[in-house]
């Protein structure tokens, strides 16, 4: 008798739509923890989440009465974590930060790397990305 090879764990996927305002960041985390803070890429995962959510509801016209962004995650166990929050666009302005410490976007581009995480969309609406791919390693 062959013995079968080992299946490869299913993609595990969420999307929920929170309030634009700061208090939901904290739930973004925390129902980002249960989705993947038991993956090696888990903290990663809450970490830069948690910062496109903030400048999400800093930064665009989510954080008007009624506003609302939408998050969307994905983990492949031995591939990546893709996470989107959708925010509902406004005017883009480029910060200028002379204080030399990492901003949020700064901190997504550092830990998710070249080509891994972007921002797309426009004035109505905008989606800030970032992919984590798993490490070799485990």
């Amino acid at each position: 008798m062959q013995a079968e090879p080992p299946k490869a764990p299913e993609a595990t996927t969420f999307e929920r739509c929170y309030p634009g305002t700061a208090c939901y960041v904290r739930r973004v985390r925390a129902d980002l923890i249960q989705l993947a803070g038991c993956y090696p890429l888990g903290d990663e995962v809450v970490l830069l989440a948690s910062e496109l959510a903030a400048n999400a509801i800093i930064h665009t016209r989510s954080r008007e009465p009624d506003g609302k962004i939408t998050v969307r995650a994905q983990v492949r166990p031995g591939e990546y974590a893709w996470v989107e929050v959708v925010d509902q666009g406004g005017p883009w302005t480029a910060c200028d930060h002379s204080d030399d410490r990492p901003h949020g976007l700064d901190i997504v581009a550092r830990l998710a790397g070249d080509g891994n995480w972007g921002i797309d969309g426009d004035d109505a609406c905008r989606v800030a990305w970032f992919r984590l791919n798993w490490p070799a390693e485990l």
